[in-house]
């Protein structure tokens, strides 16, 4: 007789068509009383099937082993025994074996095992909290066999009364300080001792730590973590806010906060102001000292007033204006400076910019009739304008004040006059209104119509409208959902194409929103062919779902966009995602590793990353959305070098129906998916877990390919034979034992998601070498994409402790040479975009281009086009 070892499971069919009734079991597993420790041993034999598939079963839950052994007995007879070695309260239970055969399934007479030892815990009691002198009770129960089992009870060191029947309540009569406690099984076999407990004597909260205030587009939010609670639980924080004005601070009305969570939402701060906060927890004895006060300043935003007294003074040689500059409070930011638009014979003229309330332009007599209003301007954008005012010589505008009384007068008395006209002829006819516009019957002996057009239509008009709910025949619930969703295309000018692959392109934009400010996103454009409104009306729904996403390591969804071309008869769909400074993290790994100026990457470093990608996706799993392509190409890192996991609602379109199987099968990404999936096309969150594994090993490898010399086609075999990826040099062998345990062969056997967040954080937490700061190159300087100097420079490289994330830095490949040309206002593009205009020529306050002033000449790039040839972009 010759065992086989059997790996992988799967179900044959007997060479000569064995019927279902000829399967019989020949031995049964029989009833066994084992002392704990002892070993036990379970059989089963069956009849009738050629290598048959035999599962042992304990109290209906399947048993996996790895090391399950097989006997033939004869011709289609197998045996198989189920050991364990060491006996212990857990092994108890019911067992039997089954065995599948054509959808059928035939098991073996059922059998206990039953463990005999010292008396095991059922209850034990946890820390008890309680007021002083205050009564309590503690429950103590444990079983056998052998039974009976008595409690014996010790409090404080102290033997409390005499032992008694499981299970055992002791009643405490009140203690005046922290004491411990537990309780003794005892039966014939031995004496078990339970955990020790502590009675805690509640008392007053410490303050709470880690105060901090995030601050996105006009939303503050301050959070904190609890400090020590003092046992008992802490039901509300008391929050204390202060206005820093100069050296003065002005209280605002204290808020309380039901927790948990902790954390808070302020509203109605005013932009750009400095603030303080502090906060205070309550429990049950009483509030806790306050934190120390955190002092923070709120986002700017747009002036919340236009500039007033706009005076004009006009000369023959030039042109004077002035106005009031803002107060701080209607400013709201820091004044980047003052847009001014004017109108000369009705046509709108290029609009000037002013570091200064006040201005002269040259050649007074070109500016006679012209109409000036103006606007103040932060980094987020310009705020209301001013009412216009029209230039005139000093002496025309006096007469025309006079003037402008009895002129208004005249008009007055004739809009009355032409009003009495009209309603006295409309009085004779009958109005009949209909969906083209308005029909009059006038009177008569014939019936005439005459026919007024309620709208009027060109034909040979090229624009293009912008794609709505409406005109997709969307039903009205579905509209009412995702009105929030839909951003109109206008709102959108795209820039530089970011990335390209196989399911669209992804480029850099600029979207306005409500408050006339300007959020820089990254805006996907899909190449999916969109065949029918449905199509569209799917993408819309899981847009809808996505967007209520909130977490910190899964990219949120702004919105989607439905881009219309003269060519096709339905809008292309746009996905709109914040924008990531730092790109994906496959290529940040990569650039690390072999850019031009590689970088160091501590351990823990890459640990943080592995980490933030696991609680995404136990976010994602917890919301049942199974990702299908987790990899470090769809990991992006944001500004804070936080990793949000990254192209997840796309991915059931990617692997629905045959698009992979057509064509090229190297497009589907084999080396990242499970052993069941390639084998079955079944995807779970147990096959993300996979993923996730191969994803660890990108880390670690700083972006190496993985199964290196191994083909694509060659996976499948590969890991059916039970080979692995190889554990990267320099790698912890506690790091790759998490990883590995991703790639189990059964599927329930791998962590969750859940689990692998845990054992990461505590391998964050446990003792690791000191991290050193991360140094790049390319550190920002005064402007956006500057690189910092280097030793060579006189600067500080990165031996000499630069300048780390905290201090803002780009990275090296995402530098371009357009970031480095500056204007006038020291700003970067997004800062000129959200003034608007065209800004070739930047005035000065007396009327001469900026860069004439500073000895350079006025310098603008040309239009570009894209490599799609269907978007002009100015830049």
């Amino acid at each position: 007789m010759k065992p086989f070892l059997w790996i992988l499971l799967f179900s044959l069919r007997s060479p000569d068509g064995t019927r279902a009734h000829g399967v019989s079991f020949t031995k049964h597993p029989a009833n066994q009383t084992v002392s704990q420790g002892n070993a036990a041993r379970l059989g089963c034999a069956v009849q009738g099937l050629t290598e048959p598939d035999i599962l042992w079963m304990k109290d209906g839950e399947k048993l996996y082993s790895t090391d399950q052994m097989f006997i033939t007995l004869g011709e289609q007879h197998w045996e198989t025994y189920h050991s364990v070695k060491s006996v212990q309260q857990q092994d108890a239970g019911q067992y039997w074996c089954e065995v599948e055969f054509q959808d059928l399934t035939f098991s073996s007479e059922r059998a206990w095992i039953t463990v005999e030892g010292v008396p095991h815990f059922v209850q034990e009691s946890q820390d008890v909290s309680t007021f002083p002198g205050v009564p309590f009770n503690l429950t103590c129960a444990a079983v056998g066999p052998p039974e009976p089992v008595e409690v014996l009870w010790w409090l404080g060191g102290l033997q409390q009364g005499e032992p008694s029947p499981s299970p055992s309540v002791l009643q405490v009569q009140g203690v005046n300080g922290s004491v411990k406690f537990y309780c003794e099984a005892k039966n014939n076999r031995g004496i078990s001792v339970s955990r020790t407990g502590t009675v805690h004597i509640k008392v007053l909260p410490a303050a709470p730590l880690r105060l901090q205030v995030k601050m996105a587009d006009n939303n503050v939010t301050l959070s904190w973590k609890p400090g020590f609670s003092g046992y008992s639980e802490l039901s509300v924080c008391n929050v204390q806010l202060a206005r820093r004005s100069g050296r003065s601070n002005l209280d605002l009305p204290q808020q309380e906060v039901q927790v948990p969570p902790h954390l808070q939402v302020l509203w109605g701060l005013r932009s750009h102001w400095n603030y303080s906060a502090r906060v205070s927890c309550v429990n049950e004895v009483g509030a806790s000292p306050f934190c120390p006060w955190l002092h923070f300043q709120t986002p700017e935003s747009v002036p919340s007033a236009a500039p007033r007294n706009l005076t004009l003074e006009l000369s023959e040689q030039q042109l004077s204006l002035s106005w009031a500059g803002l107060q701080e409070e209607q400013l709201q930011g820091r004044l980047l400076a003052y847009k001014l638009q004017w109108t000369l014979g009705g046509e709108p003229q290029e609009p000037l910019l002013f570091k200064e309330n006040w201005a002269q332009l040259s050649g007074g007599g070109r500016f006679f009739n012209a109409s000036f209003q103006v606007s103040a301007c932060t980094s987020v954008g310009c705020g209301p304008w001013g009412p216009p005012v029209l230039v005139l010589p000093a002496s025309v505008r006096v007469q025309s004040q006079r003037s402008h009384l009895g002129a208004g007068l005249l008009l007055g008395l004739l809009l009355a006059a032409v009003a009495g006209l009209l309603l006295a002829a409309v009085a004779h006819r009958r109005e009949k209104e209909t969906q083209f516009g308005s029909a009059f019957r006038p009177p008569g002996a014939e019936s005439s119509v005459s026919f007024t057009a309620a709208r009027s239509f060109n034909r040979n008009c090229a624009g293009l409208q912008d794609s709505t709910l409406d005109s997709l025949g969307i039903n009205e619930d579905l509209k009412n959902k995702l009105q929030d969703v839909l951003i109109p295309e206008r709102l959108l000018t795209l820039g530089h194409m970011l990335g390209k692959g196989e399911f669209g392109s992804v480029r850099e934009a600029f979207l306005k929103k409500e408050d006339s400010s300007v959020l820089k996103v990254a805006v996907k454009v899909l190449k999916s062919d969109i065949t029918s409104s449905g199509d569209i009306e799917q993408c819309l729904k899981e847009a809808a779902y996505m967007k209520d996403f909130h977490h910190p390591n899964v990219i949120q969804l702004i919105g989607v966009s439905l881009h219309r071309r003269p060519v096709q008869r339905l809008p292309i769909p746009m996905v709109v995602l914040p924008f990531m400074k730092h790109g994906d993290l496959h290529t940040f790994l990569l650039l690390s590793r072999l850019g031009e100026h590689p970088f160091d990457l501590s351990q823990v470093s890459l640990l943080r990353f592995m980490l933030d990608i696991s609680r995404g996706m136990e976010y994602l799993s917890s919301r049942s959305i199974i990702h299908r392509d987790l990899a470090a190409r769809n990991c992006m890192l944001n500004e804070n070098m936080v990793v949000c996991v990254a192209d997840f609602g796309l991915s059931k379109k990617i692997y629905s129906g045959d698009y992979y199987r057509q064509g090229s099968v190297s497009k589907l990404p084999v080396k990242w998916i499970a052993l069941e999936s390639l084998a079955d096309n079944v995807y779970t969150t147990q096959s993300d877990v996979w993923a996730f594994g191969v994803t660890m090993w990108e880390v670690l490898t700083r972006g190496q390919t993985p199964y290196p010399g191994v083909e694509n086609s060659e996976i499948y075999e590969y890991l059916i034979k039970g080979e692995r990826l190889k554990r990267p040099a320099g790698c912890r062998e506690d790091i790759y034992e998490v990883m590995h345990s991703c790639w189990s062969p059964v599927p329930k056997c791998r962590p969750s998601f859940q689990h692998l967040a845990a054992q990461l954080e505590a391998l964050c937490r446990g003792p690791a070498p000191p991290e050193e700061a991360l140094l790049y190159v390319n550190l920002e300087g005064e402007g956006e994409g500057a690189a910092a100097p280097g030793p060579e420079d006189g600067g500080a490289g990165p031996m000499d402790g630069g300048a780390g994330p905290e201090d803002g830095w780009s990275v090296p490949w995402q530098r371009r040479a357009e970031d480095e040309e500056k204007d006038w206002l020291m700003a970067g593009p997004e800062v000129a975009l959200a003034i608007g205009g065209d800004y070739r020529y930047i005035i000065g306050p007396c009327g001469a281009p900026e860069e004439e002033e500073q000895g350079g000449g006025a310098t603008h790039a040309s239009p570009l086009r894209d490599e799609d040839d269907d978007l002009v972009i100015d830049v």
